[in-house]
């Protein structure tokens, strides 16, 4: 697929260049790293990058106030981590069709974000999809699930089949074999915890942290809002847009992110929950909010659910600006997110 001319549009219906961006926010920054009051640091937690930028109000405002956050969001990713076998999610796994786990607040309301979301998608969204194992997106060694394993894995994925008790704080996965996979749900929620870190921190002026796609923002970086580029993934040195945010969330779901091609057929890591199989929906979504509440879990849901049925889907969500990438390469925006991307 290749870009097509830009066409002008009314707002609600203007189509942008190529296919969903990402979000990329280092060119702006590069003059005031400078700073010696801007700190940065940057490392690999939940399978993609995280930056921390600050800006402190003197020189040595900024380490505390990473390190703080860096060990806060460890912490919960420790807790959280599929690939640990001494986290929590290996815990509710083993004890699936047995008896219901003791988990701590922040996990429960990750689920409880997992189970709303869900729930207002028809499904769409399914942190109960862990049980298609047989995958693994990784382009060093890609591995597709035969057709007889993905049906033997089915019945062992449905989100009504997770229950979650806050008053006793516990969750229960209700039939054995069953597994969870929150990578769709809880980072922004690590990265929340890890802005309110820094925030604890009250010498700093602002903050941003970066999660592959998903950026949280806080104040603003030298008296000015904190800049986000929208970034085609088919030509990856050109923005078709940029936002300008000082309080407030973006987040990114795309199919470009974890991808292999095999056999000439592309395939990614979102897996509709109905097939096992990689979602045929958008290409990707991109979605702008005051809070993490609103948008969790909600690009994921649309990429499964449609470019049609998403709209639905935010149809009564206030103070939420959007931008789809159906299939065809068509882009529709929310009012909002055109005026975002014109200014």
């Amino acid at each position: 697929m290749h870009p097509s001319p830009p066409v002008t549009l009314r707002p609600g219906r203007r189509r942008l260049l190529g296919a969903l961006p990402m979000l990329c926010t280092a060119m702006w920054m590069r003059p005031a790293l400078a700073d010696p009051r801007v700190g940065r640091s940057s490392r690999v937690l939940m399978g993609t990058r995280v930056d921390i930028t600050v800006e402190g109000r003197h020189a040595d405002a900024a380490e505390p106030a990473m390190a703080a956050a860096w060990t806060e969001m460890q912490r919960l990713v420790d807790m959280m981590s599929r690939y640990r076998t001494d986290s929590l999610v290996h815990a509710l796994q083993r004890a699936a069709g047995r008896q219901a786990v003791a988990v701590p607040p922040e996990m429960l309301r990750v689920l409880q974000m997992a189970r709303d979301v869900s729930a207002r998608s028809l499904g769409a969204f399914d942190i109960t999809v862990g049980a298609f194992s047989g995958w693994d997106f990784d382009p060093a060694h890609p591995m597709i699930p035969n057709a007889a394993e993905i049906a033997r894995e089915i019945p062992l994925v449905n989100y009504r089949d997770l229950l979650i008790d806050p008053g006793r704080g516990t969750a229960f996965l209700q039939r054995r074999g069953m597994r969870i996979d929150l990578g769709g749900i809880a980072k922004l929620p690590v990265l929340q915890a890890g802005m309110a870190a820094l925030l604890r921190h009250h010498d700093l002026a602002g903050a941003m942290i970066n999660g592959g796609g998903d950026v949280l923002v806080s104040g603003q970086l030298q008296g000015r809002d904190w800049r986000i580029g929208v970034r085609d993934p088919l030509a990856p040195g050109r923005l078709i847009g940029a936002l300008a945010l000082s309080d407030g969330v973006v987040a990114s779901s795309g199919d470009y992110e974890r991808a292999f091609v095999m056999a000439g057929r592309r395939y990614h890591h979102i897996l509709d929950p109905r097939t096992g199989q990689p979602a045929a929906g958008p290409h990707g979504v991109t979605l702008v909010a005051r809070g993490v509440e609103e948008i969790n879990g909600l690009g994921a849901a649309i990429m499964v659910a449609g470019s049609r049925a998403g709209r639905r889907l935010l149809a009564p969500l206030r103070g939420v600006d959007a931008l789809i990438v159906a299939g065809d390469g068509q882009t529709w925006m929310s009012d909002g997110m055109a005026t975002r991307l014109r200014a």
